[in-house]
């Protein structure tokens, strides 16, 4: 089969793989598409360590076209599901408590198991999230990771209906983390970023305030009109982002992390233990948020902005990913292999 993997030189490269067969517990599924995310290119990178030759992808939609012995979660003509939690143990404290991201023996899809860029994936069949009808497939793969990181996220800020959040960084995830923050939370939204582009976009997607701070003090404007934003979730991946959002959240405020900076953020301790500011990270989302961040998908209140992209493409997606001009999410279409 056809699949893009991470290769020694950094770089992906577009191989034929060999297809194992099913194990028990397990399902196949004829890949459909892939989006294309930041973490992808850390991987290609290795910035997380050497895994040249894992087939890369996190984005992953297909069709279910088997099923192996003691499946019971999915069956043939279910869409479902390849995602960065691609598994657990089950079994230990995170896995039994609602925070199964957490586990210690997780797998990644993409990462440390083959991923969704290509023509077939094998997953674990009780840890494949099954697509609802009404959202397509290509959307479908913005949300198996942009999507439920966003949604968890704004889940884990404490936002409230008419509250105030403010969304760092306006790119795949931050777009993403506007409507779920406007249409499922009912949250007052200011958004963030130093690209005017993805600025006019976030006023499209119908933010209530917007600014750029390369020409504003962002923390100055928002504790002047709004007293400070009820929370902040941070998608951007520069140091500044991070600190500016600690200063722009009020008394009682949380800032969640999502973003992987480089750099340590500075953090006013006085302030933080004085105003009970909160500062927490956000990992993904578990197989239930998934469950919900689709389901909003088919009920239309996110709308993913996807473009689709052959195979061939996928070191420009790269580029330009690291260019910003994205705007956004690439994905991987893989039906041709079914033309």
């Amino acid at each position: 089969m056809k699949a893009i993997v991470a290769t020694k030189d950094h770089k992906a490269a577009v191989v034929d793989k060999e297809l194992r067969p099913l194990r028990p517990g397990e399902a196949l599924l004829k890949m459909e598409c892939c989006g294309v995310c930041h973490t992808d290119l850390h991987v290609k990178n290795a910035d997380f360590g050497d895994v040249s030759g894992v087939v890369l992808g996190h984005e992953g939609i297909g069709e279910v076209v088997e099923v192996a012995d003691g499946v019971t979660s999915l069956k043939i003509g279910d869409r479902a599901s390849v995602a960065w939690f691609f598994e657990g143990c089950g079994h230990c404290e995170y896995c039994t408590s609602g925070r199964e991201t957490l586990c210690r023996e997780v797998k990644n899809a993409g990462y440390t198991a083959d991923g969704g860029m290509s023509e077939y994936c094998i997953v674990t069949a009780d840890y494949a999230v099954k697509v609802p009808d009404g959202l397509e497939s290509a959307p479908a793969s913005s949300i198996t990771c942009a999507g439920v990181t966003t949604y968890k996220a704004i889940k884990e800020s404490g936002v409230r209906p008419g509250e105030w959040i403010l969304i760092s960084g306006l790119g795949g995830l931050g777009n993403l983390a506007l409507q779920y923050a406007r249409n499922v939370f009912n949250a007052k939204t200011i958004a963030v970023d130093i690209n005017e582009k993805q600025l006019d976009f976030a006023k499209e997607l119908g933010a209530d305030m917007t600014i750029n701070p390369l020409n504003e003090d962002v923390a100055k404007v928002i504790q002047e009109k709004v007293g400070g934003v009820h929370a902040a979730v941070v998608t951007a991946v520069a140091k500044s982002a991070f600190d500016t959002a600690v200063e722009s959240v009020r008394a009682g405020g949380r800032v969640v992390a999502v973003g992987l900076p480089s750099s340590s953020m500075d953090l006013n301790i006085p302030r933080l233990v004085l105003d009970g500011i909160q500062v927490v990270g956000s990992l993904v989302g578990t197989r239930q948020d998934l469950k919900e961040a689709f389901q909003f998908g088919a009920e239309g209140k996110v709308v993913p902005v996807c473009h689709m992209r052959p195979m061939e493409d996928i070191n420009d997606i790269f580029k330009e990913m690291e260019e910003g001009k994205i705007k956004g999410r690439m994905v991987i279409d893989l039906t041709e292999f079914s033309k």
